[in-house]
């Protein structure tokens, strides 16, 4: 039935990302740069195609192992390290150690104590013992991984030294790389072993652009080097807001992207990047904007695309440039001022701003859902595992109406990144719970008054993406450790959701992103983490004010369960707004998904109104005569198999024409999302339930089934009747592909490629790290096959 599957699909486009990056393109995402005729028959070409898909699947991120980023030449040239990015626990904020940024030759990397991983003919290198080691030492193939072998992220890595590397290997017998997989195909592991044994040759050459690119690149640099005091202060404000985009060219090929950098250099001269902690740090002294090639290999996870061009800079003129305001002097740079935008760009109209963020809400949201973290259970933990996110038009944001608005709140609006004289308590008062609670009581007072006139928050107060914009509609997931954005409403009715309003949403930005330390201390981590709650709360909170006002208790009470949630509420939380009136007349006894259905009313024509697997009813649903409308059992509430799932798996659907591919996705029910630690004590395993997405969405599949089409009843009924740990083994013996199955790599070859054909400009190499290894860990239904059920 494709004709009500394709509204659905199309929600995938521009919100997944596709097929890797050719290994040469003209981005020059390793050795050398070639024509794709020249490619096919390059050894240096194949080297790095392997590389890309058998090594940086699990060393591209700052969660790869050792430190060590295979992504390109000077990242396996830099090494590896013994020092871990992700430490939850440190006092001190750890070195930044960021690839072509904070050292730029190998020299200065081992002065910050990176040790080589290549070596010579004569002196074999950890490399060339490490792949040896994977293939003299393969696990059982099909059968779990032994349980001396580790997989989790958070177990404790090895970084052998090259003179430490033997006994490493002596000490752990399943150490060869690739770590805990299958082994490499035998053309595969010749071409590494013979690149390793030959000391890992290859160097990053420059980026030759042509010259229709070359000059759209001196166009932006142009606009962005303005020397007009407005045309400074936009300029600060764009390049903080991208400073983390993979920017793509109008028109461009597809495989090309660039950031954008402050440089020492001017425009004409080689770029020389200014290594800030953050975007908002003084660069310390003259500095220009400059746009660089990406000049590596393109990661999932850390692709967010920002399309800029001609048009993107008409579009900044007009919302900056032609409005009529003045700027007497540029704000300073200053750390005090705690990288809070309300402040520093005061001067530009909030209008200006706020239709900024709209113009691209999927790109500015995925940049604080997905990056610029790896690896984030504790950061990604305030959020549900999955919620629809609308925002509040112009018209309606007294930010933007009233200019009185933002004058009165900024000063409460202090975020954690700020640095003051005062004690971490009294840092913490102000902005975990005095201002949360000051402006939580301020927004409600002047939203409670403009009700008075208006009559409530009504339909028309949702921006309805001014009639072109598909990104007015949005769904998060969280998947444990990690997070996700889509265009559209995917899924069945959430528990929750969001409205965000302008102060909202720059806040959430500059505390999730721009503010944001991966490299930072507990502190810094710890009051991130605390602060984004508050943020979230008032995301709910703005949600609700569109919903009848006795409504809005219960529904709140029904997020946070538990006693010790209510007290939190009564130290950081002003009361809940049960008073102010709504101006829609609601016509169920439903009202959250009466309200969030008729969002999708609104141009409906950018959206698909239903979910034809997770939401439909009748003629909308998927045909059960196909794979899509044979999987919808599995959306069923209550999913009692749910709880056993991993958090993301990747069901292969082999047909006789073109196979299909899903994202299972594990929905967790927590009895609240309130604490930063000891989730699994809030967790509601009874509530779990499943949505199954067409295609691709996640950087991180956790598992991979195959099934053939003519097995797909047998697998959807295997999988409703798991109960317990050994009958969810029996699916996965049946139907699942393990790490150490015969046939992983062609499998998550073609799971690789589905997501590359589901968008040339958004693709992206998947990680392999979370990849898990599905077995009875129960004592109890170890020794006896079944467990007991007390519920």
């Amino acid at each position: 039935m494709p004709h009500v599957l394709s509204p659905y699909l199309a929600l995938l486009k521009g919100t997944t990302f596709g097929r890797v990056k050719p290994a040469l393109a003209s981005v020059g995402l390793g050795l050398l740069i070639v024509s794709p005729a020249q490619a096919q028959h390059s050894p240096q070409t194949q080297v790095q195609d392997v590389l890309n898909n058998r090594c940086v699947v699990c060393h591209g991120c700052y969660d790869a192992p050792c430190q060590l980023k295979l992504s390109s030449p000077d990242g396996w040239a830099r090494g590896a390290s013994k020092q871990k990015v992700y430490e939850s626990s440190r006092l001190d904020d750890a070195p930044m150690t960021r690839l072509r940024i904070d050292a730029k030759t190998v020299p200065e990397w081992r002065q910050k104590g990176f040790f080589p991983v290549t070596g010579t003919s004569e002196q074999p290198s950890t490399l060339v013992q490490l792949l040896q080691a994977g293939r003299d030492n393969p696990f059982k193939l099909g059968a779990a991984l032994p349980d001396e072998v580790e997989i989790g992220l958070n177990r404790d890595t090895s970084c052998p030294a090259p003179n430490e590397t033997a006994d490493y290997l002596k000490d752990h017998q399943f150490g060869g790389m690739p770590y805990g997989m299958a082994p490499l195909p035998e053309s595969d592991y010749r071409i590494l072993l013979a690149w390793a044994k030959a000391g890992a040759p290859g160097a990053v050459e420059p980026v030759d652009l042509p010259p229709d690119v070359s000059a759209q690149v001196v166009e932006i640099e142009a606009f962005f080097n303005q020397t007009a005091l407005k045309s400074k202060l936009v300029a600060r404000y764009i390049y903080e807001h991208l400073f983390l985009a993979h920017l793509h060219l109008e028109g461009d090929q597809p495989d090309r992207f660039f950031r954008l950098i402050r440089s020492r250099n001017a425009p004409g001269e080689p770029a020389d990047e200014i290594a800030s902690r953050r975007p908002f740090d003084d660069p310390g002294g003259l500095f220009f904007y400059r746009l660089v090639p990406l000049n590596e290999t393109i990661l999932h996870k850390q692709h967010i695309v920002y399309e800029i061009g001609q048009k993107r800079l008409a579009r900044y003129t007009e919302l900056f440039l032609k409005p009529d305001w003045s700027l007497d002097a540029l704000p300073a740079y200053s750390t005090t001022a705690g990288g809070n935008p309300l402040s520093t760009f005061a001067a530009i109209p909030a209008r200006s701003r706020y239709q900024f963020l709209l113009d691209n809400a999927l790109y500015f949201v995925r940049s604080f859902i997905r990056g610029p973290v790896c690896y984030g259970q504790v950061a990604v933990n305030v959020i549900e595992d999955r919620f629809w996110v609308s925002f509040l038009d112009p018209d309606a944001d007294l930010s933007v109406t009233n200019p009185d608005y933002l004058r009165q709140a900024t000063p409460i609006l202090e975020l954690p990144v700020a640095v003051s004289d005062s004690s971490i308590s009294g840092r913490m008062r102000n902005f975990l719970t005095l201002g949360p609670i000051k402006y939580q009581e301020f927004r409600q007072a002047r939203y409670r008054h403009a009700a008075r006139t208006t009559g409530g928050l009504n339909y028309q107060d949702i921006w309805d993406g001014d009639g072109n914009n598909h990104d007015a509609r949005l769904t998060v997931y969280r998947n444990f450790s990690s997070a996700s954005v889509v265009r559209g409403f995917a899924g069945s009715i959430p528990e929750t959701a969001w409205v965000i309003d302008f102060p909202l949403f720059e806040r959430i930005y500059y505390n999730l992103v721009a503010g944001f330390d991966v490299f930072g201390n507990v502190e810094h981590q710890l009051t991130t983490r605390l602060y984004m709650d508050s943020l979230r709360r008032e995301g709910e909170r703005m949600f609700l004010s569109f919903l009848p006002p006795k409504s809005r208790d219960p529904l709140h009470s029904s997020w946070y369960q538990g006693t010790l949630v209510s007290l939190v509420d009564r130290w950081k939380e002003a009361p809940l707004d049960t008073e102010t009136p709504t101006g829609i007349t609601f016509q169920t006894q439903t009202p959250k998904a009466e309200f969030l259905k008729e969002l999708l009313q609104i141009e409906p024509g950018l959206w698909p109104k239903v979910d034809p697997i997770n939401r439909c009813t009748g003629d909308t649903c998927a045909s059960p005569e196909t794979p899509a409308g044979q999987l919808r059992p599995l959306t069923v509430k209550p999913a009692p198999f749910a709880k056993f799932m991993p958090d993301i798996a990747v069901l292969v659907v082999k047909r006789a024409e073109n196979d299909e591919i899903y994202t299972l996705v594990h929905d967790m029910a927590h009895s609240n999302v309130a604490f930063v630690f000891n989730e699994d004590l809030r967790r509601k395993p009874e509530d779990d339930a499943m949505t199954i997405v067409p295609g691709q969405f996640s950087s991180y599949p956790n598992f991979i089934f195959q099934v053939k089409e003519a097995a797909l009843p047998e697998f959807v009924a295997a999988l409703s009747a798991v109960r317990s740990q050994t009958d969810f083994q029996g699916v996965v013996e049946t139907f699942g592909i393990r790490r150490t199955h015969a046939e992983f790599w062609m499998v998550f070859d073609q799971v690789q490629a589905a997501l590359d054909a589901q968008d040339a400009i958004e693709a992206g190499l998947l990680d392999l790290n979370r990849y898990t290894d599905p077995k009875v860990t129960d004592p109890i239904e170890r020794l006896f096959g079944f467990t007991f059920n007390f519920d």
